[in-house]
């Protein structure tokens, strides 16, 4: 009997909610989509455009570039080998490295020194 009491009143409970119409689908998933639109705007847009601006400056190296290796080393480009995709820097008087084009991290862009009066 107590079975039967509980059985029926989980029945007019499960019928009122369906008749109530519960969360649709959209609506379930709603929050997560918008989370997932705002990760993307806010981390992976960027990203996007930070590695298309860094591969833009790899492909402007040329001969006499100073850039800035991954690993901290400031040097100045000798030669370009475009084969196996490397490059030749040179880092001090008689030091020249041969590294990766992808280890390069940034090109050093010398600014204008103000005018003294």
């Amino acid at each position: 009997m107590l079975v039967e009491n509980l059985y029926a009143a989980g029945e007019a409970g499960a019928g009122a909610a369906g008749a109530a119409g519960g969360p649709s689908m959209l609506q379930a998933f709603l929050p997560l989509i918008l989370i997932f639109v705002l990760f993307y705007f806010m981390f992976i847009m960027p990203h996007k455009k930070e590695q298309k601006k860094h591969a833009e400056m790899l492909t402007a190296l040329k001969p006499g570039d100073k850039v800035i290796t991954n690993g901290g080393i400031v040097g100045i480009v000798d030669k370009i080998n475009e084969n196996d995709d490397t490059v030749r820097i040179k880092s001090g008087e008689n030091t020249t490295l041969q590294i990766k084009k992808s280890f390069i991290s940034s090109k050093v862009v010398k600014q204008a020194e103000p005018e003294k009066k």
